[in-house]
């Protein structure tokens, strides 16, 4: 479980978020929208320690991670995958060596491990077929996509390759920022599929950063808005379309009524 108690984060004189509380319980999809600029991306960096808040606690199963020592904040983060905006694969590694890069930086070096890892994963997200004893089509399809470089996939693809990194190490919390964001809606409705196929196959507790509301009605058991750096509703999907905030009603507004 994860806790977030009362966090407060400025740049400068720029207050950004202003007393966020929330708990995000076990095996749950949690999504977290807002407009632009209002807070989302900077949340989650202080719920993972990239960012250190101002004042208050993010409490990960149990452990207040901010006044964790580096090595026991890297062994938290090891229960954590991260899936960037825009993908971030490095572009100078095969899709392989982009998979695997978590596990390698831990100092894993047995290659069967790695391989293994490897293939669980881009299996998971669809990008290789189901291994099956001598199985040549696996076997011509792994040999193919684990040296494709970044440059060679498509936008869909990257996405793909960069939840499939995500998902090394059975992580038991993912972090999704703005993952169908460039998308063209049929590929944006893949990797909503594919999030709820994964957070139900693995029972792994998802929390998307998104603007997309189509979305959070596909995919999404809780929702959490934030308006200017405060939390203005936080409660299960289906309750949030009836409140009657100004700022929720301006949100849903452009979505007319296809979200219900």
């Amino acid at each position: 479980m994860i806790e977030v108690k009362n966090i407060h984060k400025s740049f400068g004189i720029k207050k950004v978020l202003d007393g966020i509380s929330l708990t995000i319980p076990d095996g749950v999809t949690y999504c977290i929208v807002g407009r632009s600029g209002c807070g989302k991306s900077v949340l989650i960096k202080n719920i993972v320690g990239l960012l250190e808040p101002d004042e208050g606690e993010v409490i990960i199963d149990g452990h207040n991670i901010h006044k964790l020592e580096k090595e026991e904040l890297f062994k938290i983060r090891e229960k954590i995958g991260f899936v960037f905006q825009g993908s971030a694969l490095f572009d100078s590694y095969t899709v392989y060596e982009n998979v695997i890069v978590g596990l390698w930086e831990r100092g894993i070096r047995n290659e069967k491990i790695l391989v293994d890892e490897a293939i669980r994963s881009l299996t998971a997200v669809g990008l290789l077929p189901e291994e099956d004893g001598e199985n040549r089509e696996f076997e011509r399809e792994w040999k193919i996509l684990k040296d494709k470089m970044p440059a060679d996939l498509s936008g869909g693809m990257k996405k793909r390759v960069a939840i499939a990194r995500a998902l090394v190490g059975n992580p038991s919390y993912i972090f999704y920022d703005e993952p169908t964001t460039g998308l063209d809606p049929v590929t944006s409705e893949q990797i909503d599929k594919l999030i709820a196929h994964l957070a139900k196959k693995f029972s792994v507790t998802s929390i998307v950063i998104t603007h997309d509301l189509f979305s959070v009605f596909k995919i999404g058991n809780f929702i959490a808005m934030l308006d200017e750096g405060r939390l203005i509703f936080d409660g299960k999907v289906e309750d949030f379309v009836s409140q009657k905030i100004l700022a929720i009603n301006e949100f849903i507004e452009r979505y007319g009524t296809k979200i219900v």
